[in-house]
């Protein structure tokens, strides 16, 4: 995995989406993703919308992944 395929993952699954990804070990990442959708909701809830667009990677070939979501 590396942050090229998360960031795609990422903006794929969040139509609208902007997603700045760094990391280079191949397991730890973060990343800055901005979107429409996360207007009115928590941050505990947008970081799942994120969290679901990467499904069984996390944990797995994604060892952590530290996020900042914000509206835009």
């Amino acid at each position: 995995m590396d942050k090229h395929e998360i960031k795609r993952l990422i903006e794929a699954g969040l139509p609208g989406a902007v997603a700045t990804v760094i990391g280079d070990d191949g397991q730890h990442f973060e990343a800055e993703v901005v979107c429409a959708a996360f207007a009115g909701k928590p941050p505990l809830a947008q970081h799942r919308m994120v969290y679901a667009t990467l499904g069984e990677r996390m944990g797995r070939e994604i060892h952590a992944l530290q996020l900042r979501t914000r509206a835009s």
